[in-house]
Order: structure tokens, then sequence, then C-alpha cells
């Protein structure tokens, strides 16, 4: 799709199918903005879903053929998610019919004509970082349009049309579909095992960021961790075919690296000294863990070489707020505070139990985890029962199955199984209703709880709540 005109005609009216969805909601929300006719289904109504309805979308919950229909002339376009089967009646029906039929990842991309683009990809912290970059060139008035897997929380939206040069977007690599785009500022933050029941090994799973090397634009940059040895490693193979590379962290070293040289808790969030093209400078963050420190320093980088300048993306990243289910605050009872968070790897898990260690303070880190995926949980119990082990008491639900059918001998008890932790300190509960009391019976006065997953898991928090203060308003009867 290389013409622009073309791209424009075929993106006039777009029927989105799954348009409640983070990736399809996003692409929504951008043709809307450009004066875009914009239609679509989901399975059920939801906040997105009336939002969307409100800036003019016209959407139908449930998948029928005749939902194509809900556009005068119908759609010119039919935009799936590799979420979709073959076998949807609204994608049949698009193919019966003629009908242009676009997964995501390639309408995005045709969103992106006429762009500099910023693409951020790897196995975890894309969303992060996709959103402290926004936020960052946003602060220095540059206005870029993007499109990320989560809400911002200054400004609630996942994604905006705006009135500058750049396109910032979260790339994702979970299906390969990133090959879609084609960057000048390429952002890998690291690589490691993940989506095998895709991408079926764990080479065909590196290979891919290799692919993605090779979207880079002549005369672009790739910006990656010198610390973790997927990312480290995929630098030597891009600088080896000629590609300009930016390394970060405490190992970084090389033309325009930005080196860590100190990272501490502050606050609530922390704060890095960063030593970068020759000066040092400190880079405040709201969010706490070394982790997201490291996600910030790459959205400097990246943000330096689309035009931004130093100081106003360290002001910028200081204002940073969050990102919808990434150590989110949802209330505190007493002093028990609880938070929602999506990791849902093993190294993720691991990260934001050490980031909230120091959160915790002198109270308990007590995590609720949901697995995601049987074919994840197969693989990585063991891991899992590690990563949780840095908790004080763990509770873990059934695993949230998402695409795939269960299978047999996998659920949440493999999981908890592996917890390093007392057996009297790991909880295996199935049904979900049962956990807010579990929890309002477990945590004291000074603890932290957190749910984590990718899955539901974030549905319990505010019902952790609702628990917690039953039980404070039963103590003080």
């Amino acid at each position: 799709m290389s013409d622009p005109t073309a791209e424009s005609d075929v993106l006039a009216r777009v029927h989105l199918v799954g348009i409640g969805g983070a990736g399809m909601s996003g692409i929504a929300r951008i043709l809307l903005a450009r004066g875009g006719k914009v239609s679509g289904s989901d399975a059920k109504d939801s906040r997105t879903v009336l939002a969307l309805r409100a800036q003019g979308a016209a959407i139908a919950v449930g998948h029928d053929g005749a939902n194509l229909d809900q556009l005068p002339g119908g759609p010119s376009a039919v935009v799936v998610s590799t979420a979709i089967k073959e076998d949807n009646p609204e994608l049949a029906e698009a193919r019966r019919r003629g009908i242009t039929v676009l997964r995501r990842a390639e309408a995005l991309a045709a969103l992106m004509a006429g762009h500099r683009v910023a693409c951020v990809a790897g196995t975890h912290g894309k969303t992060s970082t996709t959103s402290m970059l926004t936020v960052a060139l946003q602060h220095c008035r540059m206005d870029p349009s993007f499109a990320i897997g989560g809400d911002l929380n200054e400004s609630g939206a996942n994604a905006h049309q705006g009135s500058g040069g750049v396109f910032v977007a979260e790339a994702d690599e979970s299906d390969g579909s990133f090959l879609a785009f084609s960057p000048s500022v390429a952002v890998v933050t690291n690589v490691e095992a993940d989506h095998l029941d895709h991408h079926g090994t764990v080479d065909a799973y590196v290979a891919v960021f290799d692919a993605f090397l090779a979207r880079i634009e002549p005369g672009g940059v790739l910006v990656t961790c010198a610390d973790d040895p997927g990312a480290a490693a995929l630098a030597d193979r891009a600088e080896a075919a000629g590609i300009r590379v930016r390394r970060y962290g405490r190992a970084a070293t090389g033309p325009g690296s930005a080196r860590i040289l100190d990272y501490r808790p502050d606050d609530g969030g922390g704060l890095a000294t960063v030593e970068v093209d020759g000066s040092t400078a400190e880079i405040r963050v709201a969010v706490p863990g070394e982790h997201m420190a490291d996600n910030a320093v790459a959205a400097v980088l990246a943000g330096l070489e689309l035009g931004a300048g130093l100081d106003g993306l360290l002001e910028g990243l200081a204002a940073f707020g969050g990102v919808r289910r990434r150590f989110e605050f949802k209330g505190r009872v007493g002093g028990t505070r609880v938070y929602d968070d999506y990791a849902h790897h093993p190294t993720e898990v691991a990260a934001q139990l050490r980031a909230a260690r120091p959160v915790a303070g002198d109270g308990r880190l007590i995590v609720v985890f949901q697995p995601h995926l049987y074919s994840r949980t197969r693989t990585f119990s063991d891991e899992f029962g590690v990563a949780l082990g840095l908790a004080d008491e763990v509770i873990v639900l059934d695993v949230y199955g998402a695409r795939e059918e269960p299978q047999p001998g996998v659920s949440g008890a493999l999981v908890a199984g592996a917890v390093r932790l007392d057996e009297a300190k790991v909880h295996y509960e199935p049904s979900f209703d049962r956990v807010p009391e579990l929890v309002a019976k477990i945590a004291g006065s000074a603890d932290l709880v957190v749910t984590m997953g990718a899955g539901d898991v974030t549905m319990l928090g505010q019902e952790i709540v609702a628990a917690l203060t039953h039980r404070e308003s039963g103590q003080e009867a």
C-alpha cells in the first residue's frame, strides 16, 4: 500500500471486527479524527464501545454479516485482528462481497503514511515505553499521532491523531504483525522467549526480530537495551548489517549510548542518573522499578532521534502519570493498598514484584495472579513459581485461556505448586468470586495487594477494595 491516495480511498469507510479491543479501538479513533466513516462490531458493550459511538462510529453488539451494512454503501475495507477466525460471519461476508480485508497492522501502517514513524517493540515494556515516549514528545509540543496498547492516564486514550509529523506506535511481535511497519526509529526493549504458541520455537521468535530490523528505513536507527542478552545480540547483528544503533542500560557503551549510572527508588517512583551525549542527567519516573527507568531512557533516546530536546523530554517523563493496568492504584482501605498490573510473563512478574517491594514498606506483599494462556502456563509454570516467590503471600487463579482451548493437566494449580514459599502462604483458588473475601481475610493493615495478569483478573481490584471496606466496617461495629 504505497500509494497515499489509494490508501485514503481504501480507508474512507472502514468496518472493524472486534472494534472494542485495545488495538482496533485505536485505529477507529484515528480514522474518526481524520473524518473517516467507521462501523464495527464487538461481542459486548463496553466503555470503549460507548466512547466510540459517541465519536460517531456505528457499532453492533454480536457478529453478523449484516453488520457490514451499517454504513451507507457498505465499507471500503474490513479490518480484522489475527484473533478473528476465518469463519467469522463478518469476515466471510466481506470476502464474499470482494471487500478489501486488512489485518490490524496493515491498517495501522496505512495510517502511518506521510509521517516519521517510531515503533516500540520487545517482549516486555512495549506499552510503557511507547506511552513514555508519547507523553515526553507531547511535553515538547510535538503533538505526535500515536497508537498504544493501553490507555494513557493523562488523556485516558490509547490513540490520537496529532498535528505533528511524527507517529508513535507500539509494535506487536506476538504474531509477527509488526513486520507491516517501516519505522525510522525502532526501539526494542528486550528479546526473551514468549508467544511460542504462534512462533513454535525460540529460534523462530528471535528470527522475527531480525526480520523487523530489515524493516527499518535506510538511515534509521535501532534503540535497544544493552543489559538484555537477547536485545544486545540483536544490536550486534544490526550493526553488522550496517544499521546505526543506540544502546541504553548499565552496560551501554558506544556512540550515542545512554549509560545508567545509578537508580534509586524515590517517592513511590524512581530516579535514574544517566550519562547521555556526553553529559549527565537525572531522569525522574513516577512509576516504581528500575525496569521502568530503563523504559524511560529508551524513550529519551528515541525522542532525541525524533528531534526533541533533552530538557523537554526529561520534564515530560517527570510528569508521566503511568498507563492503565501498569501498577495502577485501585484504592486504599485503612492502611491496605490495592494495585493492578498487567504482568503475565515470569520476567515481568518478577520485575514488578521487585518494584512493588519498596512501595510495600513495612507491610507484606500479597499477589493475586491469574495465568494467561494454557500454552504459556505449561511452558513457564516453574519460572512463574520462582517469580511469585518474591511475594510474601500468593493467590493463584485458574488459567485465563483467551484464544486457546483448555489443555489436559494445565491449570493454575501448576503455578501454585511451583511457588517457592511455605505451603500455608500459597493459595490455589479457582473460584473467581471467592478471591475478594480471601484477600480480606489475609491482608493486614499495612499490606500491599497486587492483582496481576493479562486476563479478567483486573476486575478483582475494586471488588477487593469493597471486601476490605466491608471488613473494616465490620470491625468498627
